[in-house]
């Protein structure tokens, strides 16, 4: 069973709206979650919006490293008493079938965006936060000092507003934010499905397999589940007919390792949760001096396996900016710009490095070959693996 909350509980907190907050965050993600608890801890006003209600299912690899353990440990998230899998082995195989192992030095543990992110709501309600589930934010318009926060729920104001919405969104059209306008192409134009299943699989072992213009994740998450994500091109599905069935049968299952997974699993929902029009393109951090946070900021490429963990810290981060600026200690300006220079300073390279590591995989070739080469040299697959990871925060 998933864990459950009621409806009535994000029905209330929308009762709870005032006229005024110090930060409004729209988007409950990792990064608006934990940027909202450490906030709210701090004695502002928060609001958060979350156009869904807690908890509900999202795409994404669930696969957190452990940079971020003691991190959502201090936010209030008992992850020591949950019983959750470590994962310590990497296993990459090429659209053939062949394989790499990997020993991770520091490896993570799973867990569901459904469970974590509702846990995490519940801790920023504890905390103080208004948190307005089933809400979602239709504009944020900047008025000199202050803005105005329009949504089906109704209105507000905030001296700071965070944007924290996730992948893509109806603010980033409205804002004709640069990535949105960028004509598709190699970076812009990705599929991701993903289920929660049940199979016979090592809980400390984390897979990447490859296939044509992809390649799929599985690892192990609470309560016996696991979490089976791929990532692929929007060419690959228009090419079997818009049907998710017919591309795995027909582009995933030519990977042998994919095919017995598929086969061989209990899968836990009707039909998977997809999201299309993924963007890895570089994103502005500030517009109209909303501040942006998460995936919101830009997306690692999920083969790195550490985009929740950049998605908490990138939420320390801002919170740190953002009570300066609330303390009077620097200006909106300077807050902007700090909050600018740290995500840069801890995040680009990562970013960098994703994308031309993700360029070596999903073609039959250059994914084996790739593959072949790095196979002798153990140190030098460490150090790709902490090119996309940071330390603990």
């Amino acid at each position: 069973m998933e864990m459950g909350f009621s409806l009535a509980a994000g029905l209330q907190t929308q009762h709870k709206m005032k006229p005024d907050y110090d930060i409004a965050i729209a988007g409950g993600g990792l990064a608006g979650l934990s940027s909202a608890i450490l906030l709210a801890k701090q004695g502002y006003q928060v609001i958060l919006f979350e156009k869904e209600e807690y908890p509900f299912h999202k795409v994404c690899g669930e696969y957190v490293s452990l940079e971020s353990w003691k991190f959502l440990e201090n936010l209030g998230l008992p992850l020591s008493q949950m019983n959750l899998p470590i994962i310590k082995r990497l296993l990459v195989t090429s659209p053939s079938g062949k394989e790499l192992h990997h020993q991770l030095d520091l490896g993570g543990f799973g867990i569901s965006r459904y469970k974590l992110d509702a846990a995490l709501a519940e801790i920023a309600k504890a905390n103080g936060v208004d948190v307005c589930a089933g809400t979602k934010v239709t504009d944020v318009l900047w008025k000199q000092d202050h803005f105005n926060i329009e949504s089906n729920g109704g209105n507000t104001k905030a001296t700071v507003v965070i944007g924290s919405f996730g992948k893509r969104s109806n603010l980033d059209v409205k804002w004709k934010r640069d990535f949105v306008l960028t004509k598709p192409n190699k970076l812009n134009n990705y599929i991701a499905v993903k289920y929660h299943v049940q199979t016979n699989w090592p809980k400390d072992l984390i897979a990447l397999h490859n296939f044509k213009n992809g390649y799929c994740g599985i690892s192990a998450i609470e309560e016996d589940k696991y979490c089976l994500c791929y990532l692929t091109t929007a060419k690959n599905l228009s090419r079997t007919g818009n049907s998710i069935q017919q591309m795995e049968e027909a582009i995933l299952f030519q990977n042998p390792q994919l095919k017995k997974i598929f086969s061989s699993s209990t899968f836990l929902y009707s039909s998977p949760v997809t999201i299309s029009q993924i963007s890895f393109e570089r994103k502005e951090l500030v517009k109209e001096h909303v501040l942006f946070t998460g995936d919101a900021a830009g997306m690692i490429t999920p083969l790195c396996g550490n985009g929740m963990s950049m998605a908490l810290h990138a939420g320390k981060l801002l919170s740190e900016a953002v009570g300066l600026f609330l303390q009077g200690a620097s200006t909106r300006l300077e807050m902007e710009q700090q909050y600018t220079i740290h995500w840069v300073h801890f995040f680009s390279k990562r970013l960098a490095m994703g994308r031309r590591i993700q360029q070596l995989f999903g073609h039959p070739v250059t994914t084996s070959v790739f593959l072949s080469f790095i196979r002798p040299f153990p140190a030098l697959r460490n150090r790709l693996v902490k090119a996309t990871h940071g330390s603990e925060f």
